[in-house]
């Protein structure tokens, strides 16, 4: 041991190190009672004194001395980058933040004043970056797995509890960016200091480092105890965008004229803010000034856009367009009419996108390409968002002529009539036809001179030679629509097709008439109705009386009712010609032993629309929200038998249906929501079934509610069919009580998730089994032996009369194509362009419940269906290109369960599919062959599959045996 230590030096203690050794106490002054006084007359000294654990009124002076000498803008301030202003941002937040702010956060005059304190000394470059530094080191203890004997899972969340709190009082104000923007431009003279400090800002709030980091705290603490309060608008995207828009918004009103420095201090924040993925709601907040009519940031708002590049001009551009027409173009124009309906919001949002693009021929072109692009990113949008944006580019004739040419070549284009969904062949169509509309009435020589060019006559040409319906229809319409603009009346092209004289090609015919006039930015103020005191006291009177009523044992008295003795009657007994009633039914709401409990006031069925509506509105009501939703669907199928009230709310009503949660976990609940959609869809086919194919892809909805959309879609196709009493059965809650536990969510995520898709799972299993049954025969009866020694029995006429069922009417034919197939098929590539690979429609629940309702929509239409040719070939094509995806069991069923489908419904026509859809018809079979080899059996998903992909193969092989000649050729023999 001795050998451990080796002496460096020796020396001997006199007596004054030997006094040094007694233990002596000091003696402070606070522990008397007395205050000890600190000189503040340096940073040093306010750094002394907030180490040395100061009281309420020491605090109090260095937060005010530190405010009062930063608003001084002279010497030193403590939101000025340097050492002692970091070391006393670090003492705030590592010390006196976790002693006070409980203390500071009481409602009190004198404890309000120093929490406003201690923000403004925290509202800075340094001040956020200790916060969120601080916010990430208690996150990593928090994950720290709690050991014996530790404090309990909430006070370890405390401390990340105050971080949160802190950081969102420091955010709580429009105007906190450019009160940081002053800070930094008023307090660092050094250019390159200045410019270093806002980029370090800039990737603190607006590259996401504070919304990650908040985000994983509120994560983290809803994790650790559901009692904690994690809730945190810090931590939510959406509300996190929305305040950087509004700071943005609020930066941009305070921008004076001509300032570049600001101005470009602004683009920077905003350049970054757009990376953050939330891009519409930071457009919506930053820029919602200028979309509600209001014009005098208008010119700000140009100067700003001209420091992005194209591409970020383009992200602005689209969101802009995806805002205006979300906030003012109605939603209810898509084919009905050209009427003047939205007159004003259109005039207003064209008004604005001709100011946004006056001067900059960028911005036009943007336009241009948004109208008439290849990737269709107008296809998603209203009617009157095209009229809007053609009106905006009707001012500037070259770019209008531009559009026209790029619009008329990809309507041509023998590969997009061949494989471009029907919905983005509708939507150029109807472009073409307005631009050329404009066209005629700006530059009518350049109209005819293009109407005369091989590119119009080779475009009508290969539209008439399509072999889809649809694609030729499309073609005769623009035919005949230019032609009549260009040509005089004894030379006009005439199609005698009788979908040219219905209602439909009547609109597209139409079309070249329209001629919007552009109104002006303010337009698009919303309508403000006055609130007089009587409605104020209206509304205060219904909000009261909505409230659920509170259930008492007895009135405001306290009288009790101790007990109820039976009295025998001692009087004369009844006469005998007194009537004998009946014994009345039970009611329900007298079960209650306690009689003063019973709820006699207690609520009607609605009768009307309206009354539906704010039953359903009415979730704190628990009676009237179930009585509504018992009655929804009988009453919305008797009103649209008759008069408007259905028609006039029918998007309201869908919108209800669609976002209603089991607040109160009743009985049925799903089976009720789901009829009464099915009831709404069943009463507008057409235009309802375009609705929630849009709601799907574009509404901000849980998968569970998506889910339910698509089953609305895919039951209310059968219903329209003539199925709807086969599926009244499935459209309860008992297609899947029978799973076994193991294979079953837990209860709550069972009624979310598994109950919205059960229905269309126990229908396709009842459809892959018609499908499979017949070629199982059929192999049974080969291999039993030769036909000669097979005996038959035939039944009598009347037996197979009986048997034989009766045609039903197939309203669905008419419009399943148009509402229900092109709209779910178009607009998934859509949504796969703008949200990428990580949207939520990409999820294996969603995709296989998405594949299963095209199969189930596609079966339930017909063979005889007119559009069957163009939805084979678009659902062809989606398959093929889902391929990659089926890395998941049940998406890999559901793709060989929609193949199998597709080459069902198309059993009567084979040659057809052999002639025009060879190679899609080689890649499946080559495709579904290696599936077949790589899954194995033994399980029963692995044998579900298998069998599949048998069946596929069968079917294909099939086509290709019996046409092989005209596949391959004639060498086909030879080889």
């Amino acid at each position: 041991m001795e050998g451990l230590l080796t002496p460096i030096q020796t020396r001997n203690k006199s007596g004054l190190d030997q006094q040094e050794n007694h233990l002596v106490p000091l003696r402070t002054d606070r522990s008397h009672g007395e205050k000890q006084t600190y000189s503040l007359n340096s940073p040093e000294d306010a750094l002394e004194i907030l180490k040395s654990k100061p009281g309420h009124q020491e605090l109090n002076n260095v937060l005010r001395w530190l405010n009062a000498i930063a608003n001084a803008r002279e010497g030193f301030n403590i939101k000025t980058p340097g050492p002692i202003a970091a070391q006393i941002v670090y003492v705030l937040v590592n010390d006196i933040v976790p002693d006070y702010w409980a203390n500071l956060s009481e409602e009190r005059t004198g404890q309000s004043k120093e929490k406003l304190l201690l923000i403004r000394c925290l509202s800075s470059v340094t001040g956020i970056g200790a916060i969120v530094s601080r916010l990430r080191l208690l996150l990593g203890l928090l994950k720290v797995p709690q050991g014996q004997g530790e404090i309990s899972g909430i006070s370890r969340s405390a401390p990340v509890e105050t971080m949160i709190a802190v950081l969102q009082a420091v955010f709580d104000s429009d105007g906190f960016v450019a009160s940081v923007w002053n800070d930094i431009n008023s307090c660092i003279s050094q250019l390159s200091q200045k410019s270093l400090q806002w980029k370090e800002f800039v990737s603190l709030v607006a590259s996401g480092k504070v919304l990650s980091t908040a985000s994983e705290a509120s994560f983290a603490l809803g994790a650790l105890s559901q009692s904690v309060a994690a809730s945190s608008w810090v931590g939510n995207g959406i509300e996190y965008a929305t305040w950087l828009g509004r700071n943005v918004q609020h930066m941009i009103s305070l921008l004076p004229e001509n300032d570049v420095e600001s101005d470009k201090a602004l683009s920077q924040l905003l350049k970054r803010a757009l990376s953050l993925g939330y891009t519409d709601q930071i457009v919506q907040a930053a820029f919602s000034d200028l979309m509600n009519g209001v014009d005098r940031s208008l010119e700000k708002i140009g100067h700003l856009m001209s420091n992005f590049s194209a591409h970020e001009q383009k992200i602005l551009m689209h969101s802009i367009i995806r805002a205006l027409s979300k906030r003012h173009l109605s939603r209810t124009d898509s084919t009905g009419s050209n009427g003047n309906s939205g007159d004003r919001g259109r005039g207003g949002v064209a008004a604005l996108l001709a100011a946004l693009i006056k001067t900059t021929h960028l911005r036009q072109d943007l336009l241009v390409d948004w109208l008439t692009g290849t990737s269709a990113d107008a296809v998603g949008y209203y009617h009157n968002t095209h009229r809007a944006v053609i009106a905006a580019l009707s001012l500037h004739t070259d770019q209008m002529m531009r559009a026209l040419k790029i619009s008329l070549e990809l309507f041509g284009d023998k590969l997009c009539i061949k494989h471009a969904p029907m919905l983005h062949q509708e939507v150029n169509a109807q472009i073409l036809l307005m631009l050329a509309g404009y066209a005629y009435r700006a530059d009518k020589k350049s109209l005819m001179i293009l109407a005369r060019s091989s590119v119009y006559l080779n475009a009508i040409s290969n539209r008439i030679a399509a072999s889809s319906q649809r694609a030729r229809f499309l073609g005769m319409a623009v035919g005949t629509a230019m032609s009549k603009l260009v040509n005089s009346e004894d030379k006009r092209m005439i199609f005698s097709a009788e979908e040219l004289n219905s209602s439909n090609g009547q609109w597209y015919a139409s079309l070249a008439t329209v001629n919007d006039t552009i109104g002006s930015i303010s337009d698009l103020k919303p309508a403000q109705i006055p609130l007089t005191k009587s409605s104020g006291k209206k509304a205060a009177l219904t909000m009261r009386n909505t409230k659920p009523p509170k259930p008492t044992k007895a009135s405001n008295t306290n009288s009790k009712i101790i007990s109820i003795e039976e009295i025998e009657d001692s009087s004369e007994p009844e006469e005998e010609d007194l009537p004998m009633y009946e014994k009345p039914e039970s009611d329900l709401s007298d079960d209650d032993e306690d009689p003063t409990l019973v709820q006699r006031n207690r609520p009607t069925a609605p009768v009307y629309i309206r009354d539906l509506l704010a039953s359903l509105r009415d979730t704190e009501n628990f009676d009237r929200h179930k009585l509504a939703l018992t009655t929804a669907s009988s009453l919305i199928r008797r009103k649209a038998a008759f008069g408007t009230e259905v028609s006039d709310n029918i998007e309201e009503l869908a919108t209800l249906l669609v976002g209603l949660s089991d607040r109160w976990e009743m009985e049925n609940f799903q089976q009720m929501r789901l009829q009464g959609m099915i009831a709404v869809l069943t009463a507008e086919p057409l235009k309802m079934g375009q609705w929630f194919c849009m709601t799907f892809y574009n509404g901000d909805y849980s998968m569970g509610q998506r889910a339910s959309v698509l089953t609305t879609l895919g039951l209310g196709a059968r219903e329209l069919a003539g199925f709807g009493k086969e599926d009244a059965a499935l459209t309860g809650a008992d297609a899947s009580e029978n799973a076994f536990p193991s294979k079953r969510l837990p209860d709550k995520l069972h009624n979310l998730y598994a109950l919205e898709a059960a229905p269309m799972n126990a229908l396709s299993q009842q459809l892959e089994r018609a499908m499979i049954q017949p070629m199982a025969v059929e192999a049974v009866d080969k291999f039993s032996g030769p036909n000669a020694l097979k005996v038959r029995t035939f039944s009598s006429r009347m037996a197979v009369e009986k048997k034989r069922q009766k045609p039903i009417p197939n309203a669905l034919a008419k419009v399943v194509a148009e509402g229900f197939f092109f709209p779910l098929t178009g607009r998934w590539r859509i949504h796969l362009q703008a949200n990428g690979e990580n949207s939520t429609n990409t999820t294996p629940f969603l995709l296989t419940h998405l594949l299963k309702t095209l199969s189930l929509i596609l079966h339930t239409s017909g063979s005889s269906t007119l559009s069957l040719p163009q939805m084979t070939s678009e659902f062809w094509d989606l398959l093929l290109s889902l391929r990659p995806r089926a890395t998941d069991p049940s998406v890999l069923e559901a793709l060989l369960f929609a193949f199998l489908t597709l080459l069902d419904i198309n059993e009567n026509d084979q040659r057809r599919l052999a002639e025009e859809y060879a190679k899609e018809l080689l890649e499946t079979q080559e495709w579904v062959g290696s599936v077949f080899e790589r899954i194995g059996g033994g399980s029963e998903e692995g044998d579900r599959i298998r069998m599949l992909a048998a069946s596929v193969l069968m079917r294909t092989r099939e086509v290709v045996e019996k046409y092989q000649r005209m596949l391959m050729g004639d060498m086909v023999d030879f080889m």
